[in-house]
């Protein structure tokens, strides 16, 4: 192998393997002497890799984590694997790592060959992701589009569907995505209209970027989360006025904490096996107590009353719906 760049791909490749590699093994797979093997060592280091070398008669090299993350070098296999996985991240809002799903499947993807696209498609599409989330599931297309539109600054024109069915064809400047944890935003200045907007991406289809450039507005709030938050506040997003809500688990706080979203607080320990959790929700009444009795152990609901009373007609209607007729 004569072809420096490509070599040193290929050398990158295997040490990416989490193993250690003698010198007289990478010289046959890569078809050079040994000198060789050393020089491009010493050019991976150059570029930044942390490839350490052990001593020996033979001699090894293994690739350690270093201070920086350096570029990665992905076989077929495992680009598909990750896009698939990544997909699954953006597409369902998982709290924690959606934001960070859509920024790297949006690098992956403009950089996938059309072969490997189509692929991950196909396995997506062949595949129902089982999730706990509560929000709607979006198509991870349409995050990218919107990701890359937001990063490259150029306008996006897509439809959308109002909370009440209207249909639009809307052309703004998008600004930031947002994920609530259960649902995906987009702040965006919207051209017709002269105004900030936040929309809801499950309520997008079809949103292509136009490729005219745009020079960034700078948003009033100043942040894309505090924008979200005060437009929710101003509609009422089609939720009640906050309520306090307090619940005790018998479970442990861990346990609870992994099976709610965090919007709905932070269960705090009152003992091994037992745990407490207040805070203000704007959530319905019917959501908190299907998403309460979800977490699959005994709990009490102290406040508010009206979320009790709901319980309790509830639990009555389900004890009749399995009890056979006399």
């Amino acid at each position: 192998m004569t072809d420096t760049p490509a070599r040193l791909l290929q050398l990158l490749s295997l040490l990416q393997t989490p193993r250690e590699w003698p010198g007289s093994e990478l010289a046959d797979r890569l078809e050079v002497s040994r000198r060789t093997v050393r020089r491009d060592i010493d050019r991976l280091r150059d570029l930044g890799y942390p490839v350490q070398a052990t001593m020996g008669a033979e001699g090894g090299y293994r690739l350690v984590a270093g201070k920086a993350m350096p570029p990665l070098v992905l076989d077929d296999e495992e680009a598909v694997a990750i896009a698939v996985g990544l997909r699954a991240g953006a597409g369902h809002a998982v709290e924690g790592i959606e934001e960070a799903s859509v920024r790297a499947l949006a690098k992956l993807e403009q950089v996938l060959p059309s072969r490997l696209r189509h692929q991950v498609a196909t396995l997506q599409a062949a595949t129902i992701p089982l999730t706990s989330g509560d929000g709607a599931s979006i198509d991870p297309l349409t995050l990218t589009v919107m990701a890359g539109a937001a990063t490259g600054h150029e306008r996006l024109r897509f439809g959308y569907r109002a909370g009440d069915g209207t249909p639009s064809k809307r052309l703004v400047e998008p600004y930031r995505l947002v994920s609530t944890g259960r649902r995906w935003y987009l702040v965006a200045y919207d051209i017709d209209r002269e105004d900030w907007r936040t929309f809801r991406v499950d309520r997008v289809s079809e949103p292509f970027a136009t490729g005219a450039r745009f020079v960034p507005r700078g948003l009033p709030t100043g942040n894309a989360a505090d924008f979200i938050r005060q437009s929710m506040h101003a509609l009422g997003n089609g939720r009640q006025e906050p309520v306090r809500l307090a619940v005790t688990f018998e479970a442990p706080a861990e346990f609870v904490a992994a099976r709610l979203p965090a919007s709905l607080g932070t269960p705090v320990a009152t003992g091994e096996h037992s745990c407490r959790m207040e805070a203000d929700v704007r959530d319905s009444l019917e959501w908190l107590g299907v998403r309460l009795a979800m977490v699959d152990c005994e709990f009490a609901v102290e406040q508010p009353p009206q979320l009790v009373d709901f319980l309790t007609s509830l639990g009555a209607r389900i004890g009749r719906a399995v009890t056979p007729p006399e």
